[in-house]
Protein backbone atom coordinates (compact mmCIF):
# COMPACT_ATOMS: atom_id res chain seq x y z
CA UNK A 1 0.00 0.00 0.00
CA UNK A 2 2.97 2.33 0.90
CA UNK A 3 4.72 1.42 -2.20
CA UNK A 4 1.35 2.28 -4.34
CA UNK A 5 0.80 5.76 -2.84
CA UNK A 6 4.81 6.26 -3.27
CA UNK A 7 4.20 5.88 -6.72
CA UNK A 8 0.98 7.81 -7.00
CA UNK A 9 2.69 10.97 -5.08
CA UNK A 10 5.69 10.48 -7.55
CA UNK A 11 3.69 10.26 -10.91
CA UNK A 12 1.74 13.63 -9.39
CA UNK A 13 4.62 15.19 -8.90
CA UNK A 14 6.03 14.89 -12.95
CA UNK A 15 2.97 15.40 -13.68
CA UNK A 16 2.61 18.93 -12.12
CA UNK A 17 6.05 19.57 -13.50
CA UNK A 18 5.17 18.64 -16.70
CA UNK A 19 2.56 21.50 -16.57
CA UNK A 20 4.61 24.30 -14.99
CA UNK A 21 6.07 25.34 -18.65
CA UNK A 22 2.49 25.32 -19.56
CA UNK A 23 0.51 28.49 -20.14
CA UNK A 24 -3.34 28.70 -18.72
CA UNK A 25 -4.69 28.59 -22.04
CA UNK A 26 -2.59 25.55 -23.24
CA UNK A 27 -3.62 23.95 -19.62
CA UNK A 28 -7.40 25.31 -20.47
CA UNK A 29 -7.32 23.56 -24.17
CA UNK A 30 -6.08 20.30 -22.14
CA UNK A 31 -8.73 20.41 -19.57
CA UNK A 32 -11.77 20.78 -22.69
CA UNK A 33 -9.84 18.24 -24.65
CA UNK A 34 -9.75 15.11 -22.19
CA UNK A 35 -13.14 16.23 -20.77
CA UNK A 36 -14.33 15.66 -24.31
CA UNK A 37 -12.57 12.79 -24.77
CA UNK A 38 -14.21 11.68 -21.39
CA UNK A 39 -17.77 11.86 -22.75
CA UNK A 40 -16.73 10.16 -25.62
CA UNK A 41 -15.74 7.25 -23.56
CA UNK A 42 -19.05 7.53 -21.38
CA UNK A 43 -20.84 7.64 -24.56
CA UNK A 44 -19.43 4.30 -25.88
CA UNK A 45 -18.93 2.09 -22.60
CA UNK A 46 -18.97 -1.41 -23.60
CA UNK A 47 -17.64 -1.02 -26.97
CA UNK A 48 -14.30 -2.54 -28.14
CA UNK A 49 -13.40 1.08 -30.48
CA UNK A 50 -13.52 4.12 -29.45
CA UNK A 51 -15.08 6.28 -32.27
CA UNK A 52 -15.70 10.04 -32.95
CA UNK A 53 -17.98 11.11 -34.43
CA UNK A 54 -18.03 13.99 -37.21
CA UNK A 55 -18.61 16.60 -34.27
CA UNK A 56 -16.30 14.99 -32.00
CA UNK A 57 -14.06 15.18 -34.49
CA UNK A 58 -14.40 19.11 -35.54
CA UNK A 59 -14.28 20.04 -32.21
CA UNK A 60 -11.21 18.50 -31.18
CA UNK A 61 -10.09 19.63 -34.36
CA UNK A 62 -10.74 23.25 -33.73
CA UNK A 63 -9.28 22.83 -30.23
CA UNK A 64 -5.89 21.27 -30.45
CA UNK A 65 -4.50 22.77 -33.62
CA UNK A 66 -3.18 26.02 -32.32
CA UNK A 67 -1.59 23.82 -29.81
CA UNK A 68 2.51 23.89 -30.79
CA UNK A 69 3.49 20.52 -31.86
CA UNK A 70 5.66 19.39 -29.17
CA UNK A 71 2.83 20.35 -26.27
CA UNK A 72 0.19 18.60 -28.56
CA UNK A 73 2.53 15.69 -28.07
CA UNK A 74 2.35 15.61 -24.80
CA UNK A 75 -1.13 15.90 -24.39
CA UNK A 76 -3.11 12.95 -23.40
CA UNK A 77 -5.26 11.90 -26.28
CA UNK A 78 -7.31 9.06 -27.60
CA UNK A 79 -5.59 9.18 -30.74
CA UNK A 80 -2.23 10.39 -32.45
CA UNK A 81 -1.76 13.69 -32.25
CA UNK A 82 -1.19 13.79 -36.14
CA UNK A 83 -4.61 12.25 -36.71
CA UNK A 84 -5.80 15.52 -34.79
CA UNK A 85 -3.95 17.55 -37.86
CA UNK A 86 -5.47 15.62 -40.43
CA UNK A 87 -8.90 15.99 -39.05
CA UNK A 88 -8.17 19.75 -38.84
CA UNK A 89 -7.23 19.73 -42.50
CA UNK A 90 -9.71 17.50 -43.66
CA UNK A 91 -12.24 20.58 -41.96
CA UNK A 92 -10.79 23.48 -43.32
CA UNK A 93 -10.90 21.85 -47.20
CA UNK A 94 -14.63 21.43 -46.17
CA UNK A 95 -14.90 24.98 -45.07
CA UNK A 96 -12.94 25.89 -48.33
CA UNK A 97 -14.94 23.87 -50.86
CA UNK A 98 -18.77 25.23 -49.00
CA UNK A 99 -17.59 28.75 -49.48
CA UNK A 100 -16.40 28.13 -53.26
CA UNK A 101 -19.30 26.64 -54.38
CA UNK A 102 -21.85 28.86 -56.72
CA UNK A 103 -24.86 30.38 -55.30
CA UNK A 104 -26.77 29.50 -58.51
CA UNK A 105 -26.74 25.57 -59.45
CA UNK A 106 -25.68 24.76 -63.19
CA UNK A 107 -22.97 26.82 -65.25
CA UNK A 108 -21.96 29.92 -64.10
CA UNK A 109 -23.58 33.23 -65.47
CA UNK A 110 -23.03 35.05 -69.09
CA UNK A 111 -20.76 38.17 -68.88
CA UNK A 112 -23.56 40.75 -68.31
CA UNK A 113 -21.50 42.51 -71.38
CA UNK A 114 -22.41 39.27 -73.53
CA UNK A 115 -25.80 39.69 -72.23
CA UNK A 116 -26.75 43.04 -72.95
CA UNK A 117 -25.52 42.69 -76.99
CA UNK A 118 -27.46 39.60 -76.91
CA UNK A 119 -30.55 41.47 -75.90
CA UNK A 120 -29.05 44.61 -77.98
CA UNK A 121 -29.47 42.30 -81.41
CA UNK A 122 -32.35 40.95 -80.09
CA UNK A 123 -34.33 44.51 -79.91
CA UNK A 124 -32.80 45.84 -83.29
CA UNK A 125 -33.96 42.75 -85.00
CA UNK A 126 -36.74 41.62 -83.93
CA UNK A 127 -37.25 39.12 -86.93
CA UNK A 128 -34.02 37.74 -85.86
CA UNK A 129 -34.12 33.86 -84.20
CA UNK A 130 -31.58 32.93 -81.81
CA UNK A 131 -29.48 30.52 -83.77
CA UNK A 132 -28.80 33.75 -86.03
CA UNK A 133 -27.70 36.08 -83.15
CA UNK A 134 -25.71 33.47 -82.57
CA UNK A 135 -24.40 33.36 -85.95
CA UNK A 136 -24.01 37.20 -85.57
CA UNK A 137 -22.21 37.24 -81.95
CA UNK A 138 -19.68 34.66 -84.10
CA UNK A 139 -19.09 37.38 -86.69
CA UNK A 140 -17.95 39.77 -83.75
CA UNK A 141 -15.74 37.49 -82.03
CA UNK A 142 -17.99 36.63 -79.04
CA UNK A 143 -17.82 33.29 -78.78
CA UNK A 144 -20.70 31.87 -76.78
CA UNK A 145 -22.75 28.59 -77.05
CA UNK A 146 -26.20 29.04 -79.13
CA UNK A 147 -28.37 27.14 -76.28
CA UNK A 148 -26.88 30.45 -74.32
CA UNK A 149 -28.23 32.96 -76.67
CA UNK A 150 -31.84 30.52 -76.65
CA UNK A 151 -31.40 31.17 -72.42
CA UNK A 152 -30.96 34.50 -72.19
CA UNK A 153 -33.99 35.45 -74.67
CA UNK A 154 -35.90 33.14 -72.68
CA UNK A 155 -35.24 35.22 -69.47
CA UNK A 156 -35.88 38.39 -70.57
CA UNK A 157 -39.26 36.87 -72.05
CA UNK A 158 -38.34 37.31 -75.65
CA UNK A 159 -39.04 34.36 -77.80
CA UNK A 160 -36.28 32.95 -79.11
CA UNK A 161 -37.61 31.85 -82.36
CA UNK A 162 -40.00 34.74 -83.86
CA UNK A 163 -41.99 33.68 -86.69
CA UNK A 164 -40.46 35.90 -89.70
CA UNK A 165 -42.69 38.41 -90.77
CA UNK A 166 -43.54 37.74 -94.48
CA UNK A 167 -42.13 40.74 -95.97
CA UNK A 168 -41.66 39.61 -99.48
CA UNK A 169 -41.18 41.46 -102.52
CA UNK A 170 -44.09 39.76 -103.99
CA UNK A 171 -46.28 40.82 -100.88
CA UNK A 172 -44.76 44.28 -101.14
CA UNK A 173 -46.09 44.64 -104.97
CA UNK A 174 -49.35 43.07 -103.89
CA UNK A 175 -49.94 44.96 -100.93
CA UNK A 176 -49.04 48.64 -102.55
CA UNK A 177 -50.47 48.31 -106.18
CA UNK A 178 -52.78 51.02 -106.46
CA UNK A 179 -49.92 53.30 -105.45
CA UNK A 180 -46.58 51.66 -107.35
CA UNK A 181 -45.42 52.53 -110.64
CA UNK A 182 -42.27 50.50 -111.92
CA UNK A 183 -39.70 51.42 -114.91
CA UNK A 184 -37.05 50.94 -117.26
CA UNK A 185 -34.99 51.05 -120.44
CA UNK A 186 -36.32 48.55 -123.51
CA UNK A 187 -33.82 48.17 -125.86
CA UNK A 188 -34.85 47.57 -129.70
CA UNK A 189 -33.04 47.78 -133.40
CA UNK A 190 -34.69 49.94 -136.06
CA UNK A 191 -35.02 48.42 -139.49
CA UNK A 192 -31.36 50.85 -140.49
CA UNK A 193 -29.78 48.52 -137.75
CA UNK A 194 -29.77 51.25 -134.93
CA UNK A 195 -30.59 50.45 -131.41
CA UNK A 196 -32.85 52.51 -129.61
CA UNK A 197 -33.63 52.64 -125.75
CA UNK A 198 -37.60 53.19 -125.23
CA UNK A 199 -38.00 54.46 -121.54
CA UNK A 200 -41.54 52.98 -120.38
CA UNK A 201 -43.26 52.76 -117.25
CA UNK A 202 -46.05 50.57 -115.54
CA UNK A 203 -48.91 51.42 -113.48
CA UNK A 204 -49.65 48.27 -111.47
CA UNK A 205 -53.05 48.36 -110.57
CA UNK A 206 -54.56 48.48 -113.69
CA UNK A 207 -50.67 47.59 -116.02
CA UNK A 208 -50.97 50.51 -118.29
CA UNK A 209 -47.67 51.34 -119.84
CA UNK A 210 -46.38 54.80 -120.49
CA UNK A 211 -44.24 54.90 -123.50
CA UNK A 212 -42.01 58.57 -121.92
CA UNK A 213 -39.06 58.28 -125.16
CA UNK A 214 -37.20 56.31 -127.16
CA UNK A 215 -33.35 57.54 -128.15
CA UNK A 216 -30.45 56.51 -129.28
CA UNK A 217 -28.44 58.37 -126.40
CA UNK A 218 -30.23 58.54 -122.95
CA UNK A 219 -28.37 61.06 -121.20
CA UNK A 220 -29.03 62.65 -117.75
CA UNK A 221 -30.40 65.12 -119.00
CA UNK A 222 -32.82 63.08 -121.32
CA UNK A 223 -33.79 60.74 -118.52
CA UNK A 224 -34.43 64.01 -116.08
CA UNK A 225 -36.50 65.40 -118.85
CA UNK A 226 -38.59 61.90 -118.89
CA UNK A 227 -39.40 61.91 -114.95
CA UNK A 228 -40.51 66.01 -115.63
CA UNK A 229 -42.80 64.26 -117.95
CA UNK A 230 -43.50 61.83 -116.06
CA UNK A 231 -45.09 63.71 -113.29
CA UNK A 232 -47.06 66.25 -115.33
CA UNK A 233 -48.38 62.69 -117.25
CA UNK A 234 -49.75 61.58 -113.62
CA UNK A 235 -51.16 64.69 -112.34
CA UNK A 236 -53.13 65.15 -115.46
CA UNK A 237 -54.29 61.57 -115.07
CA UNK A 238 -55.19 61.68 -111.29
CA UNK A 239 -52.68 59.47 -110.12
CA UNK A 240 -51.39 59.39 -106.90
CA UNK A 241 -48.00 57.16 -107.35
CA UNK A 242 -46.27 56.81 -103.87
CA UNK A 243 -43.29 54.63 -105.11
CA UNK A 244 -41.81 54.04 -108.31
CA UNK A 245 -39.34 50.80 -108.94
CA UNK A 246 -36.05 51.21 -110.87
CA UNK A 247 -33.42 49.22 -111.17
CA UNK A 248 -29.97 50.07 -110.51
CA UNK A 249 -29.32 50.88 -114.43
CA UNK A 250 -26.13 53.09 -114.69
CA UNK A 251 -28.56 55.21 -117.27
CA UNK A 252 -30.58 56.70 -114.40
CA UNK A 253 -28.53 60.63 -112.57
CA UNK A 254 -29.21 61.44 -109.06
CA UNK A 255 -31.35 64.07 -110.52
CA UNK A 256 -34.06 61.47 -111.96
CA UNK A 257 -34.74 60.68 -107.83
CA UNK A 258 -34.74 64.08 -106.87
CA UNK A 259 -37.75 65.14 -109.49
CA UNK A 260 -39.68 62.15 -108.24
CA UNK A 261 -39.06 63.15 -104.77
CA UNK A 262 -40.05 66.49 -105.29
CA UNK A 263 -43.53 65.23 -106.49
CA UNK A 264 -44.05 63.05 -103.07
CA UNK A 265 -42.70 59.54 -104.68
CA UNK A 266 -40.21 57.71 -103.44
CA UNK A 267 -37.63 55.67 -105.30
CA UNK A 268 -37.45 51.86 -104.42
CA UNK A 269 -34.22 50.58 -106.45
CA UNK A 270 -34.82 46.68 -107.39
CA UNK A 271 -32.27 43.96 -106.00
CA UNK A 272 -30.86 41.98 -109.00
CA UNK A 273 -33.27 39.19 -110.00
CA UNK A 274 -36.86 40.33 -108.77
CA UNK A 275 -39.04 40.95 -110.75
CA UNK A 276 -40.90 44.70 -111.37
Amino acid sequence: MLLRLAYLGVTNTFAMLRLLPMSNRDKDVETLALRHQITVLERQIGKEKVRFTPSDRAFLAALLHRLPRDVLRRVRLLVRPDTVLRWHRNLVARRHAHMSRPKRPGRPRTVRSVRALVLRLARENPSWGYRRLHGELLVLGVKVAASTVWEILKEAGINPAPERPSSTWADFLRSQADALLACDFLETVTLSGARMYVFAVIEHANRRIRILGATAHPTASWVAQAAKNLVVDLEDAGCRARFLIRDRDGKFPELFDAILKDAGIEVVLRASGCPA
